[in-house]
């Protein structure tokens, strides 16, 4: 069908602006106390809000997590891991998100990667730093794969990060990014295929091998409710502590044009994430949105 286009009014046909094309403009209002917006292809920066003040980034630090095990040399993706005791006693000590992974059962790295970034995790992030550090002890493995993480910011040029954790759960407060470091890494997980894909999916089913050889089935929900709720929305990662307040790493593609973006300390996140796309792509999109909603009892971030 073919668009009927209105006659333009005379101040349109002298080149003024109508209120529709002021607003689709005009830089955003947001809850966020950090945030930015660059294209993707390009790098270029389109929005930043104290884009190079360190703040802590809760578990959007497990977009690290997943590109140092996706980008692991020879890394098998198929291979199964035995869940350690141990994990679970680390999410109950912290009171921590978690995909309730069961002691003794045998998980594949790619489900571990889903078990991390849709409900976030921090029971798989430490399967997968123990899985992928280097070390004669748990505790050797896990602080030598946090090195590879802070390894990774600097080969990407993350000038103001630091990783003291595998998950963004940071005693001592030496876990941080910024806006502008943190949209780097978001262009660079979206380069691969696997991991691109895992971030923009909202539900997975994944049967696994139990302790007794029987099979027990996990089904997790992707945290972050931009996806399906905002039109393009392809990724990225929620976040949410004490410190660090709700944070967001998103990305979303419309046509040939894929924009990352983040938002840091912000109360309202997930429109804060739709106004910088709508910012972007000239669009209205969040002032109608509806956010996806959760089922009940699957985990928030």
């Amino acid at each position: 069908m073919l668009a009927v286009t209105p006659l333009a009014s005379p101040a349109q046909a002298a080149g003024a602006q109508s209120p529709a094309q002021t607003a689709a403009v005009a830089l955003p209002t947001l809850s966020a106390k950090g945030a930015f917006l660059q294209e993707r292809a390009t790098g270029a920066k389109k929005y930043g809000k104290a884009a190079d003040i360190k703040r802590q980034m809760a578990s959007t630090t497990k977009v690290m997590t997943a590109s140092v095990v996706v980008n692991t040399p020879g890394v098998d993706l198929s291979r199964k891991v035995t869940i350690s005791q141990t994990y679970r006693d680390y999410v109950t000590a912290q009171g921590a998100s978690t995909a309730d992974l069961r002691t003794g059962d045998k998980v594949t790295v790619r489900q571990l990667l889903h078990a991390l970034m849709l409900p976030s995790g921090c029971d798989a992030a430490y399967a997968l730093a123990d899985t992928f550090g280097v070390g004669s002890t748990q505790a050797a493995r896990v602080k030598q794969f946090i090195g590879q993480m802070n390894e990774k910011a600097a080969s990407l040029g993350m000038t103001n990060t630091k990783f003291d954790s595998f998950d963004g759960i940071s005693a001592a407060g030496n876990n941080y990014s910024t806006p502008r470091d943190l949209a780097q890494l978001a262009s660079y997980a979206m380069r691969g295929s696997t991991l691109r894909g895992i971030m923009g999916t909202t539900k997975y089913v994944a049967p696994v091998t139990s302790s007794t050889g029987a099979v027990r089935t996990y089904t997790w929900y992707n945290t972050n409710q931009l996806l399906g709720s905002y039109s393009g929305a392809v990724g990225i990662k929620t976040g949410t502590g004490t410190a660090a307040g709700p944070c967001l790493i998103f990305a979303a593609t419309r046509g040939d044009k894929t924009y990352v973006g983040v938002i840091l300390n912000g109360t309202d996140r997930y429109n804060d994430a739709a106004k910088l796309l709508d910012y972007g792509y000239g669009s209205a999109t969040a002032s109608t949105m509806q956010l996806r909603k959760l089922p009940q009892g699957a985990q928030r971030d």
